[in-house]
């Protein structure tokens, strides 16, 4: 028998080739190169599921264009996300830091679907059942209609999943699943691409509606080839930090609904608890009269959540000034530190500065701008910001305030949570007419109005 063809490829970006080298010539990783060693192309082509159904092209106006009868995972904020509800046929890929709730989602969202009538084969690479139905007792009743299957090899699970016909299958996690046409190891970036495409034939081809776990690598990026995320339909992160209760379940792939889109948790003993009114949690610690401190209305996807930024300007502690920047973009943080010293005469520079999201939650867009300005105001001059306020809004290097989009749901956010008055771009406050009795808005052009609106500007006068 011939020996089968040997070739090595990069398992970072895919690279083939005959030899073996230190470096990647397509990406720069070192020692991404692993040999692998494939089967006759004849062979490799075999799939359990295969579609008898010829396929023809069809008039896009004979295309049925009915409502998708999405199934309810039992979890709100896991449906919020997926736009409604798993649609059936559709492929799913869920990831996220190691250890942070991946698993107990899915197994939670599992045990609803099959406490109402729906078949789940849940198939477990990483744990034995017994660890899988410990794990489980601690989250709720448990059904007869929860499979568990231990297997990692592909053509079994294809074979099994065939035979159950389940409503979901849940695959957890991508990285393990082996097939037997490779002989590469688990992980690899051969096996986990073999294991994908087999696995969203079926999903296709059956209407089964795939669920699949992938790891992340230490750069944050989904590991596994690229193509992987381009075949699903739907890229779910879970995000948080290890030390928080709490977590952000957030879309930036969906073809069946919006994106992206954000589901709160909070994590806790017998699992994860939905958060039905994020913005009251994350606001409930926060300190009285403590400079430093503001609330930010920020939007995740079309979800508005009240957030507390909060700022730290000290002493330098070191010959060369600190910036510390959690929850927000260091970069565009830096920027900002830049503007006011330059626009307002703070004298930042010879300070250490710190901000920090409180709870965990990071916030990617510019609108978090003024909030961030309005924080490290308050810390530098020790003055204490109205506990009723809330500021967004972008700046610019001129030091302009500009508009930001969806400013009504901004609003609408802050008058429920009870909060009393509002900074915000002048352009958006000129586009519309408040009607929120309760909250007093006032719009901004210049970081010049927000010192004066905050009742700093003599303090920014007289530093020394």
């Amino acid at each position: 028998m011939a020996k089968s063809p040997t070739h090595y490829l990069c398992q970072s970006c895919g690279y083939q080739t005959v030899g073996w080298m230190g470096r990647c010539p397509d990406c720069g990783e070192w020692a991404s190169l692993l040999e692998e060693r494939a089967t006759n192309e004849r062979d490799r082509g075999r799939r359990i599921v295969t579609s008898s159904a010829s396929h023809c092209a069809t008039p896009i106006t004979a295309v049925d264009s009915g409502a998708l009868n999405r199934v309810s995972t039992g979890l709100a904020e896991l449906d919020r996300v997926l736009g409604g509800g798993i649609v059936p046929g559709s492929f799913v890929l869920l990831s996220g830091d190691p250890g942070i709730g991946k698993s107990t989602l899915l197994l939670q969202a599992s045990m609803q679907i099959a406490q109402k009538d729906g078949v789940v084969l849940y198939v477990s690479g990483e744990e034995s059942l017994q660890q899988t139905r410990s794990r489980a007792s601690r989250l709720g009743p448990l059904s007869d209609r929860l499979l568990l299957l231990p297997e990692t090899s592909l053509q079994m699970i294809l074979e099994q999943t065939d035979r159950i016909r389940p409503t979901i299958l849940v695959i957890d996690s991508i990285q393990t699943i082996t097939s037997e046409d490779l002989e590469s190891p688990p992980g690899s970036f051969s096996q986990v691409r073999e294991a994908a495409v087999g696995l969203m034939a079926l999903a296709k081809e059956k209407g089964i509606s795939t669920v699949i776990i992938g790891h992340i690598t230490k750069e944050g990026a989904i590991a596994g080839p690229k193509a992987m995320e381009h075949l699903v339909d739907t890229v779910v992160f879970m995000e948080g930090e290890g030390h928080q209760i709490h977590r952000l379940l957030r879309t930036v792939k969906n073809r069946f609904g919006p994106t992206p889109e954000v589901g709160v948790f909070e994590m806790t003993a017998s699992g994860l608890q939905e958060l039905a009114n994020p913005s009251e949690v994350f606001l409930a610690q926060r300190p009285s009269g403590a400079p430093g401190s503001v609330v930010i209305p920020t939007l995740e996807g079309s979800r508005p959540l009240l957030v507390e930024l909060q700022a730290l300007v000290a002493a330098p502690s070191a010959p060369i000034s600190r910036r510390v920047f959690n929850g927000v973009e260091s970069n565009r943080g830096i920027l900002l530190l830049a503007v006011l010293e330059k626009r307002l005469g703070l004298p930042l520079s010879a300070c250490d500065v710190y901000v920090n999201v409180v709870g965990g939650i990071r916030v990617g867009e510019t609108a978090a701008d003024l909030g961030i300005a309005a924080a490290v105001l308050s810390s530098a001059r020790n003055l204490p910001l109205d506990p009723g306020l809330c500021v967004f809004g972008e700046i610019g290097l001129a030091g302009e305030i500009r508009a930001v989009p969806m400013a009504e749901r901004r609003l609408e956010e802050a008058a429920r949570l009870g909060l009393s008055c509002c900074l915000m771009p002048r352009h958006n406050l000129d586009r519309r007419q408040p009607d929120f009795p309760s909250l007093r808005v006032s719009g901004l052009r210049t970081l010049e109005e927000l010192t004066e609106r905050l009742k700093i500007r003599q303090a920014v006068g007289s530093h020394d």
